[in-house]
């Protein structure tokens, strides 16, 4: 990994978009203001749908994710196109 953690930040209210900035290079994702208007609620939300999708593409922690999408050459696409 690299030596500078980058924070994924902004249109972040569900698994789906937390995976994408991860696997983008994200070691931590920000909830703002999904979590203004949706309350706690939205973290167990965010939670249960990224680790369904960790496990779904073979990854056992967060850790192993970050960056993926930019490994041996690859550039990001995407899930599902």
């Amino acid at each position: 990994g690299g030596k500078v953690p980058l924070v994924g930040v902004g249109g972040v209210s569900n698994g789906k978009q937390a995976y994408a900035k991860i696997r983008a290079g994200a070691s931590l994702v920000q909830l703002y203001t999904s979590f203004a208007f949706k309350g706690p609620a939205v973290v167990h939300a965010v939670k249960a749908e990224l680790a369904e999708l960790l496990r779904a593409d073979g990854f056992t922690c967060v850790e192993d994710a970050v960056g993926a999408d930019h490994r041996h050459g690859r550039t990001a696409k995407p899930r599902g196109k």
